[in-house]
């Protein structure tokens, strides 16, 4: 064997034996819950004191509760140690910002944890997402364990991921596992970086973490009960008014509560009796769906929105389609309503895609899929400039727009010449007909 082969040997081995080393505990220890406005001063001072950037995590109580509220928020900051607090006994955390002054802010996937920290009288001055930069890496997977292992060498566990984390007291496990969330997220940050530095896309990081800090609250949703899993199956206006009745009240109903939606009454039985149109109270709870223990004991309360449904008038019926938004429709019919448009998209997804390649970043962080598809639709001329505007417009961050403009501009090109080309065949094509 020659010396090559005999090292590349020893890497192959080296390779099947290492495993990251795992992460139990924070180097300095599980910190006491806080709880108090006291113990939050004194955090407040401790974290002032403090240098350099400021690692923050947040725990909601998803599947369990109603809403995204926060029930435990965590920071870590060089010289002031990890910090966990319960926000269920301490809600207003406004002194942290002062405490945390003008400090970058680290955060993996932001936009989950932002509107929450908000909610408690939070507000960054900047931030750092270690997950968006892992995208704009493109690195293939980019969660959390994934991340840390793949930079740090690590394994986090997961398996408190999913816990409801409105149970009071906490369990120790738990609050181990919330503390670890922050423990290396600071040297994470400083690795992915340089990574970034090195690529050159550090620049387009910035952009894309102001863009995360500075995004508004989602835009209510219209119609939200048509969201209503399995109820595209429902195609009668009566079964749609059920679907409506039985999500309102609901939604009223776990509000109320503090409960998941979803807890209160599954979607799969709201269905099932939207499809069945039960006209009395036995009929209900015969449905097969309807037959579980929690549901059938509350059945005579769902009951009643069945029957203010089945009472509506005709002229109150739902629609059978929900209200049409103000985008392009589905590009499976642009061909045969606008076969300009589709040329550009088809034409415009090449690019993007290679351009995705080249870059080693997801087309989705590229660019949003539905301002590329709105462009294409919406396109009749103007070239780059037109394009630049209508990107500026939808959002789109000043590097995304500074590549994929000068891009979608010879593709739009290209199309027209497609069509074209298409066109003069169609003409110059001999006829089929008869002969006169």
């Amino acid at each position: 064997m020659t010396d090559d082969e005999n090292d590349d040997a020893t890497d192959e081995t080296a390779d099947e034996e290492w495993a990251p080393t795992p992460l139990r505990t924070p180097a300095g220890g599980v910190p006491d819950v806080i709880e108090t406005p006291a113990a939050l001063a004194d955090m407040a001072e401790r974290f002032a004191a403090g240098t350099g950037p400021i690692a923050a995590d947040a725990e909601r109580a998803s599947g369990f509760r109603y809403g995204q509220a926060t029930y435990l928020a965590q920071f870590k900051r060089e010289g002031a140690g990890i910090a966990l607090i319960d926000t269920d006994a301490v809600s207003d955390l406004s002194i942290l910002n002062d405490a945390f002054g003008d400090a970058e802010w680290v955060f993996h996937a932001a936009s989950q944890d932002l509107p929450g920290m908000r909610d408690l009288g939070l507000t960054p001055a900047s931030v750092f997402d270690t997950e968006l930069a892992a995208r704009l890496l493109g690195w293939p997977k980019v969660g959390l364990a994934a991340v840390v292992e793949r930079e740090l060498g690590f394994s986090l566990a997961k398996e408190h991921s999913a816990q409801d984390w409105s149970t009071r007291p906490l369990p120790p496990a738990w609050l181990t596992y919330a503390a670890l969330d922050v423990e290396v997220l600071l040297e994470l940050r400083d690795g992915l970086y340089a990574h970034l530095e090195a690529a050159g896309k550090l620049a387009w990081a910035r952009e894309e973490f102001e863009a995360v800090r500075n995004a508004p609250p989602a835009e209510p949703r219209v119609d939200p009960w048509r969201r209503t899993s399995g109820s595209a199956q429902v195609r009668d206006q009566r079964g749609l008014a059920i679907v409506k009745s039985l999500w309102e009240a609901r939604e009223q109903d776990a509000q109320h509560r503090d409960i998941s939606p979803g807890r209160v009454l599954r979607d799969v039985a709201i269905v099932a009796a939207a499809q069945a149109k039960p006209r009395s109270l036995d009929e209900l709870v015969k449905i097969r769906e309807w037959q579980s223990k929690g549901t059938k004991r509350r059945a005579a309360h769902w009951y009643t929105a069945i029957e203010a449904a089945m009472a509506l008038p005709e002229a109150q019926l739902p629609a059978k389609r929900g209200p049409r938004g103000d985008g392009p429709p589905q590009p499976r019919m642009w061909k045969d309503k606008r076969p300009d448009a589709a040329a550009r998209l088809t034409f415009a997804r090449d690019v993007v895609a290679a351009d995705s390649e080249r870059l080693q970043i997801p087309a989705e962080n590229l660019l949003q899929p539905d301002a590329l598809r709105r462009c294409c639709w919406e396109y009749r001329s103007g070239g780059e400039e037109w394009i630049r505007d209508f990107l500026r417009g939808r959002g789109a961050r000043a590097w995304q727009i500074e590549l994929m403009a000068p891009l979608l501009a010879e593709a739009f090109e290209d199309a027209e010449d497609h069509l074209a080309a298409e066109s003069a065949a169609d003409a110059s094509a001999p006829s089929t007909g008869p002969s006169a």
